[in-house]
């Protein structure tokens, strides 16, 4: 028996269906099945129903992920009203909602609009599941996005222990959750505890998701960078070289889909961002114990190659070690002037260069 395009069952399977395109980055084909579901949902059981809350969420949540925030919020906003009046204040629906709408006002900036959204999902899922369940830990997560680094330390890691006891200690949440905690430990100067967690998190992924998954070529990254910055050279390229064949693997995959993008801007990112690393941490310190024998080539107000000899102090390091200094220049982390004076200050009055004009 036939139950008619109009019937909720039809919205059900369209709604599924849309989200099975998201998931897949095929947003532009999923978004018409979210609107035709949600107008059948408003048309069938009216537009109070919890059914429709649901179908607005997923459809801000594609749009969200589209970029247009603008279209977003009054979706989130007007899915929290329906869920308050047709569930209750304190329903977990609610808190879901709430999370959603907080992290749409994160993405756009709107931080203190955004906290006290999620203290309150945290609230209400406390009170709905208990304070170990897997959603208090995705609130505090949420929370910790929001707060100050030695604010967000403690929340992340009750987060990870949770997740730890619920999900298992090798379930792809955890290596999430490492990763967070990692980057906070970091960003607080605590370098040291920040390592091992990288390493645990790369290992989760490359046993859960293969070693040829984005998510190892992100997991990759992100220990790389912290090698590069405490001077580790040698172990940071060698993690770079495998992400970078993970990332363009990737992007020549059809199945990838829309996440090639993301592989593209991933591979962009990491790229400059060693190289700025290198320029900020190490070609400074290295500059000021090394001789300079020659600069040559100035051209459109910035030094195009900088030629160091190797000193009897420094035997080890690179002829070039200023190589990023171009770099640096063209990406305005300085002037070219003043990367002009660093350079020159390295330089023996002798050696020194004279600046042709430009061109």
């Amino acid at each position: 028996m036939s139950l008619g395009r109009e019937h909720p069952n039809v919205a059900i399977d369209l709604n599924n269906l849309a989200l099975l395109l998201r998931d897949t980055d095929r947003l532009a084909e999923a978004e018409p099945l979210m609107r035709r579901a949600l107008v059948i949902f408003e048309k069938a059981l009216g537009p109070e129903h919890p059914n429709v809350a649901l179908a607005l969420n997923n459809l801000a949540q594609l749009l969200q992920n589209s970029s247009r925030l603008a279209e977003a919020e009054p979706l989130l906003r007007r899915a929290i009203a329906v869920d308050e009046k047709s569930l209750g204040h304190e329903h977990s629906s609610v808190a879901s909602s709430l999370n959603n709408l907080a992290t749409l006002l994160r993405d756009a900036g709107r931080l203190a609009e955004a906290e006290p959204l999620v203290r309150r999902a945290l609230a209400i899922d406390e009170k709905s599941f208990g304070p170990e369940h897997p959603r208090v830990a995705r609130d505090l997560i949420n929370l910790a996005l929001l707060l100050h680094d030695t604010e967000a330390e403690p929340l992340m890691r009750r987060a990870l222990a949770i997740h730890e006891a619920s999900l298992g200690p090798e379930h792809r949440e955890v290596a999430i959750n490492l990763n967070n905690l990692a980057f906070v430990l970091k960003d607080t100067g605590k370098a040291a505890e920040a390592e091992p967690l990288f390493r645990r998190a790369l290992a989760i992924n490359e046993k859960s998701l293969g070693p040829d998954h984005l998510s190892v070529a992100v997991a990759l990254h992100n220990l790389a960078q912290l090698r590069a910055e405490n001077g580790h050279w040698s172990e940071a390229a060698q993690l770079w070289r495998r992400a970078k064949v993970i990332i363009v693997a990737t992007r020549g995959r059809q199945e990838v889909g829309g996440r090639a993008d993301l592989a593209k801007a991933t591979l962009a990112y990491s790229s400059w961002d060693l190289r700025a690393t290198h320029a900020r941490h190490i070609a400074p310190t290295l500059a000021a114990r090394m001789r300079a024998r020659r600069a040559s080539s100035w051209r459109n107000g910035r030094c195009t190659r900088v030629q160091l000899m190797r000193s009897p102090r420094c035997p080890r390091v690179s002829p070039r070690v200023l190589a990023h200094w171009p770099i640096w220049c063209v990406s305005g982390k300085i002037s070219p002037a003043s990367a002009r004076s660093r350079i020159s200050a390295c330089l023996r009055p002798s050696a020194r260069p004279t600046p042709g004009p430009p061109r």
